[in-house]
């Protein structure tokens, strides 16, 4: 039977529980899910916004929004687009209710157990729902879902992950599936795409020209060749960094902002002080558009 079985709020941060709804269930494969469940809330700041880790026949979902994260075991049978719309529903009247200072100094479990009466409504509606209240937002949270999917994990796994697998090395695989989405490339974005692939190519051809009158008649130009080098990988990277995203952005794009200006300053005399400003504000330019170019923010999902 396609239903939901159980469903709680943790913190995000450290896995706590805050509530959950009182469900008790005998069955040998919803009590290893819930232990599942447990293991998987306490690594979920390690995830996007979205999961659900499948299993033979029941599934984790789970939803992160800022401090707190609702988790819900399905069977799997169920449709993945209402068990989001089921734990969107459940972070806003868990938003609705407490604010983030009660919930941030939460220091035992089950804090607010409280909250499992509106647990139960809210299931309740979705087990039994067949109108159109059920499925108001299907359509946007299915859109929603092409544009940014959940992350995957294998049920089996997420033990594994949390090292939890009481010293047996399991040969579980995990796969993980994370996809970031960029706002659009600007027509400005575009131009310093074109500028750093100028730059980067003449920084490529006078280095290479300098490494053959180097290496044949003046092995002391070395130090240059080398500054006509970095600037061109420099370049390079900062035409990834701009179209597709990555960690520690920032500190990256100042790091080859610096090598680039460091290297223009290196090579004052080959170039001159016209040359030097151009390299240099293309690079400036390159790493404002990095920086100003961010994820795609979420819109907001349906109210049921």
């Amino acid at each position: 039977m396609s239903m939901i079985f159980f469903a709680c709020v943790v913190r995000v941060r450290d896995g706590l529980p805050l509530s959950a709804s009182t469900d008790f269930h005998l069955n040998q494969d919803f009590l290893e899910c819930r232990k599942r469940l447990k293991a998987l809330s306490s690594i979920l700041a390690r995830y996007p916004s979205r999961g659900t880790a499948k299993g033979c026949n029941l599934s984790i979902h789970f939803l992160s929004s800022g401090d707190i994260a609702c988790m819900a075991i399905c069977s799997s049978s169920y449709s993945t687009i209402m068990a989001f719309c089921f734990l969107e529903e459940l972070r806003w009247e868990f938003a609705a209710s407490y604010n983030t200072r009660s919930i941030n100094s939460a220091s035992r479990p089950y804090a607010f157990i409280e909250f499992d009466n509106t647990i139960q409504k809210v299931k309740h509606h979705f087990n039994s729902s067949r109108g159109s209240r059920a499925k108001a937002g299907w359509e946007r949270v299915e859109e929603e879902l092409k544009l940014q999917p959940p992350v995957q994990l294998q049920l089996e796994a997420t033990e594994l992950l949390n090292g939890l697998s009481n010293g047996e090395h399991a040969g579980g695989h995990v796969e993980v599936v994370p996809t970031y989405r960029m706002q659009p490339v600007t027509p400005l974005g575009i131009l310093s795409l074109v500028l750093n692939i100028m730059c980067g190519a003449l920084n490529l051809i006078r280095g290479v020209h300098l490494a053959e009158y180097s290496f044949q008649e003046d092995h002391e130009g070395i130090g240059n060749v080398i500054a006509f080098f970095i600037p061109f990988l420099a370049c390079v990277f900062q035409c990834y960094l701009y179209l597709f995203y990555s960690s520690a952005r920032k500190v990256k794009t100042f790091l080859l902002l610096f090598c680039v200006c460091s290297c223009n300053i290196y090579l004052y005399g080959l170039r001159n002080l016209w040359q030097i400003s151009f390299h240099i504000g293309v690079a400036s330019l390159s790493s404002y558009q990095i920086l100003t170019r961010q994820l795609l923010e979420k819109q907001p999902d349906c109210g049921v």
